[in-house]
């Protein structure tokens, strides 16, 4: 474990300091050791008496202190749970989107794929009790874009989110589920099975919570802020006045992301709250495509692309297509082998794994992603 993944484990458990107030003590000291190494005075007015108390206790007896076998407990629950990964706003890995937004989570635990969180990731959320029409749309909706390389984020709540999940898996696309409760824990309890088919699918399970933290109200708003800061927009599938889904689509635009609604009757209570966000200037959407055409700057290819290109000779490829497809060959491979072989990372990887999609030079099966005949047709193959 990194020396500086410790010192955030240290001050997750500060008495009293939330995230919001650890995010501070890192804008003003700099990096989470650095906390540890200030004076009483620096530290007053940040922390509460029980904090202070707590953190000189650590600074005078490190091993006796009450903070230190706390974060103990945590490396060892660590230790036993291999599969679970520690990422900080300081290491590489660091999903890039999340790190732009405002007081990003210092701390991710990640329990799968952490190369899934920096790829293009679309956000999809909505009522726990949607519709049918509402379960169609977020499946339908998700399976798409999968389809077309985007992972899908979402809440692993009960309703929209575990509609969107299944749909991204059903076209064996990667999902990401972003926990409102400790990586330790699941909630709702019945998504067991589907959080299961996320790993396997090679998606990955996140939380910024310390482990062993229950399902608290007030810890899902503020889980709702890493769903959007992770996606380039958020869809907001179905969702009343009063939503949580609403939460999700205020932080993306406080994180100039993008945001896009589906609307409904005006019969329907769970479609004022989509009908209130295109008033306030979300982008309607009528189909998957909308999103993916309106995402298109974001990913870093033109309108054009979206023509298959089928009828001509040869494909207008970029530096980074062309790499793509030379480091692809003619078997199938999936994302981590074809990152190692292009060298590339996974966010730009995927970016031109969806572009190439789009322009019918490569498709996503069951074994990984291959050339098509249509690339190899361009190539002279």
């Amino acid at each position: 474990m990194e020396k500086h993944h410790y010192f955030h484990l240290l001050l997750q458990h500060l008495p009293g300091a939330g995230a919001a107030r650890r995010a501070r003590l890192l804008e003003r000291f700099g990096n989470a050791s650095a906390v540890f190494r200030q004076t009483r005075d620096m530290l007053e007015p940040w922390l509460n008496p029980e904090a202070l108390s707590a953190l000189f206790e650590y600074q005078h007896a490190p091993k006796t202190s009450r903070l230190y076998q706390r974060a103990q407990k945590d490396l060892e629950w660590l230790m036993d749970h291999p599969e679970v990964s520690l990422i900080s706003v300081e290491d590489k890995d660091y999903p890039p989107l999340l790190k732009e937004i405002r007081r990003a989570p210092p701390l991710l635990f990640v329990r799968g794929s952490v190369h899934a969180l920096s790829m293009p990731q679309i956000a999809m959320v909505g009522s726990r009790n949607p519709s049918a029409g509402g379960r169609d749309n977020a499946r339908q909706f998700a399976a798409f874009l999968a389809g077309r390389g985007f992972a899908i984020t979402s809440g692993l709540a009960l309703g929209v989110d575990g509609f969107a999940h299944n749909g991204a898996l059903e076209s064996e696309g990667i999902t990401i589920g972003v926990l409102g409760t400790g990586i330790d824990r699941l909630y709702p309890a019945r998504h067991k099975k589907l959080a299961q088919q996320i790993l396997d699918n090679g998606g990955a399970l996140v939380s910024e919570f310390p482990i062993n933290t229950s399902p608290q109200p007030a810890n899902f708003p503020q889980r709702n802020r890493i769903i959007s800061g992770l996606s380039g927009g958020t869809l907001v599938v179905e969702a009343a006045l009063k939503s949580g889904s609403l939460i999700t689509a205020r932080y993306a635009l406080q994180q100039n992301r993008e945001v896009f609604a589906i609307p409904g009757s005006i019969h329907n209570p769970l479609a004022r709250g989509c009908h209130r966000l295109i008033r306030e200037g979300a982008t309607l959407v009528e189909t998957a495509r909308d999103i993916v055409e309106q995402l298109g700057g974001y990913l870093g290819y033109q309108e054009s692309l979206f023509n298959n290109g089928s009828d001509q000779a040869e494909m207008d490829l970029t530096s980074g297509e062309q790499r793509v497809l030379e480091a692809l060959g003619h078997d199938p491979m999936d994302l981590d082998r074809l990152a190692d072989h292009s060298e590339m990372d996974v966010g730009e990887l995927s970016a031109c794994l969806i572009s190439l999609q789009l322009k019918g030079a490569v498709a996503e099966t069951a074994a990984g992603f291959e050339r098509t005949t249509l690339a190899n047709q361009s190539a002279g193959v």
